[in-house]
């Protein structure tokens, strides 16, 4: 049998693989390295979607999809009857959760003020200080997953409480519903938007979402762009009264005319919270322990069903 993945080096981080296993390297669906028979395993390239969720098509013996991202939204419903999909969850959970660390910190302590200032060669002392800080603030994370669980472990030294909420309420663990979130929004300083996009959760930060944050709220989205109405966001940010730090945006990229970008009280970054030094180690752990699940004939892990 084949495997397909999309990176040289990740031969030789797969580990050992089966006898009878071949291991091929696709770095894009429009140049494939052989016939597409017998191709059971496919490694589509990270953050892919469109083009390459056109290649399942051609694939007739194809069984599983792994995927790099621990979203699985531009691949739900479109993998064939008989193929497994299985995102990468575990894996971002440590590059992402440094990223809203990092986010957070970096707009309450004015950063992005002090980063313009050092491009003007200006000692901006007077002009943004003092700055907010994170000791004692209400951290709200919507998303209590496992990259929701690491977040938590980092910004815990800071001082902070929080509050986690799920798609369903898991009270033995504190975990609130996401059909609470009216009355918890009012009584947070810092929002955190982990959530996979869903039917369920597409613009659910709408207007009424984004009201019910307090004046001077920082909401930052690690989840993906769709999950927030980017109208809705403009007009809110625009007034001034509440803070944002997006890693996602819809639409993404963000054309270079779009209002978000020219928002004093808006962080932006490309949708890199996930890529750092350490994925491809990562992931390719989990490729090969997949492969090897795989051949075996044992259960695979991080299964996405079509309820996603």
């Amino acid at each position: 049998m084949k495997v397909w993945i999309p990176h040289p080096a990740g031969r030789g981080l797969l580990g050992d693989v089966p006898p009878g296993v071949t291991v091929e390297v696709v770095e894009s669906p429009s140049r494939l390295p052989s016939d597409v028979a017998d191709v059971r395993f496919w490694v589509p390239p990270f953050l892919s979607g469109g083009d390459a969720t056109a290649l399942l098509g051609e694939l007739p013996d194809l069984r599983v999809v792994q995927l790099l991202s621990a979203g699985a939204d531009a691949w739900v419903g479109r993998v064939p009857a008989g193929v497994t999909l299985c995102d990468a969850r575990g894996v971002h959970d440590s590059g992402t959760a440094e990223w809203v660390a990092t986010a957070v910190l970096s707009q309450l302590r004015g950063f992005p003020a002090f980063a313009v200032a050092q491009s003007r060669r200006e000692w901006a002392y007077d002009r943004v200080c003092p700055t907010d800080e994170l000791a004692g603030k209400r951290v709200l994370i919507v998303g209590a997953g496992s990259i929701g669980a690491a977040v938590r472990a980092r910004l815990a030294p800071f001082e902070v409480t929080f509050t986690l909420v799920a798609r369903t309420a898991r009270p033995a663990e504190g975990v609130h519903g996401v059909d609470e979130l009216p009355a918890l929004l009012p009584e947070a300083d810092v929002v955190v938007l982990l959530v996979p996009l869903t039917e369920a959760t597409r613009g659910m930060v709408d207007e009424e979402f984004l009201a019910a944050m307090p004046d001077g709220a920082l909401l930052v989205n690690a989840a993906r762009g769709p999950v927030a109405r980017t109208d809705a966001l403009v007009a809110e940010l625009a007034s001034g009264r509440l803070r944002a730090a997006l890693d996602v945006t819809d639409p993404e990229p963000l054309p270079a005319d779009h209002p978000l970008w020219g928002l004093p009280n808006v962080l932006l970054t490309p949708h890199v919270a996930g890529s750092v030094r350490g994925l491809l180690p990562r992931a390719y752990r989990l490729v090969g322990e997949q492969v090897r699940r795989f051949v075996a004939g044992q259960a695979l892990i991080n299964t996405v069903s079509d309820g996603y």
